[in-house]
């Protein structure tokens, strides 16, 4: 299939159109009908939370956040391959895979709140920390799969990041080395259309992301990004490519972002709501929730139940990382190097002093 739909042909990989219908049967990926289930009710718990931690953010209780909304099915799809010993390195909007790796969701709110301890993931093995700045993290990618194939172990590593990034350094040395090393590093890159305001036809002059492939020599392929059949095929075959020693794969998921970059952001500064409505009707949950509405595979009035079980349960989950004691002055200051150094030291002395100061003047 990486073959069929290499990059090089600028063919978009589909198995399902707009409305969940299969146009593509012979591509389909090995799921059975109680795994598609679940994978739809993990989607519909990550965009409800997402929903949600967007709401805490306005009301006050947490800081700026990224929103995951519209892009379920990359992470969705990703949730099904990926295992244990397998290496997830993020960017800082994949929530989904986050949870599948076993991070939870109280993780999550405590990193968003500014605690250093939601950002150490203790339940979730190989998983590097969110990474804000762009493309920093994709060497790191191509460093763990080097240890990787030195150590001849069976581990795979599933890098993401957006499409602005791809206009970084970084994304181009590693995906460099990674290909000159022949690494088990799947690179997933989610054009969501926008980095922050800049669209996409600004972000580079190549047709796409996937083609950029073919000069690192590596299999490259552009994938419907909301489409979760596609997404999950194209994530078997590149994991399976991998394992087997090949070396790195590099995947565009065109998608789109519903919501805002951050909740800093505005926009309808920068995009219409004609093309917002264009893009309404490739929404990921739509698309395969009415796969599986036509397949009886889904009650729709369960769902809505589920939906609600699932808004008290986050609810119950904020709650209690708002009950979460006051961090430690030290965690400030502590978690940069391994060993404080003595200007460091000197710092937080300082800022100990200032913060008494400051209750004595208050």
């Amino acid at each position: 299939m990486l073959k069929e739909f290499d990059a090089t042909k600028k063919k978009m990989f589909r198995i399902m159109d707009d409305d969940g219908r299969i146009i593509s049967d012979k591509h389909m990926p090995v799921i059975d009908d109680s795994q598609l289930v679940k994978a739809y009710h993990d989607m519909l718990f990550a965009r409800t939370a997402d929903h949600m931690t967007v709401s805490y953010q306005r009301q006050g209780r947490i800081f700026t956040y990224p929103p995951n909304y519209g892009q379920e099915a990359i992470h969705g799809a990703t949730a099904q391959v990926i295992r244990t010993d397998d290496w997830l390195v993020p960017a800082f909007r994949e929530m989904g895979a986050w949870l599948a790796k076993g991070a939870t969701l109280k993780d999550t709110f405590l990193y968003f709140m500014g605690y250093e301890v939601g950002n150490s993931w203790p339940n979730a093995n190989h998983f590097l920390p969110i990474t804000v700045p762009i493309a920093s993290q994709l060497p790191h990618a191509a460093g763990i799969g080097y240890a990787i194939k030195y150590k001849k172990l069976d581990e795979v590593v599933f890098a993401f990041v957006g499409d602005g990034g791809t206009s970084e350094g970084d994304f181009h040395e590693a995906l460099n080395f990674a290909a000159v090393w022949k690494v088990p590093v799947i690179f997933v890159v989610q054009n969501n259309q926008f980095a922050i305001s800049l669209p996409f036809r600004m972000q580079t002059a190549s047709d796409g992301i996937a083609i950029k492939s073919l000069a690192y020599g590596m299999p490259g392929i552009q994938v419907d990004g909301n489409d979760f059949l596609a997404m999950l095929r194209t994530l078997q075959e590149a994991t399976e490519f991998c394992r087997a020693g090949n070396g790195p794969v590099l995947i565009e998921a065109v998608t789109y972002r519903k919501g805002a970059h951050t909740t800093s952001d505005d926009p309808t500064k920068y995009r219409s709501k004609e093309e917002e409505e264009s893009w309404e009707r490739k929404d990921p949950l739509r698309r395969l929730r009415n796969y599986l509405v036509g397949k009886d595979l889904l009650d729709e009035e369960d769902e809505k139940r589920l939906e609600d079980q699932y808004r008290s349960e986050i609810d119950r989950i904020f709650v209690e990382a708002e009950s979460q004691p006051a961090y430690p002055l030290e965690d400030v200051f502590k978690y940069m190097y391994a060993e404080m150094p003595d200007d460091l030291r000197k710092q937080q002395v300082e800022h100990e002093k200032f913060l008494q100061w400051k209750e004595s003047n208050s």
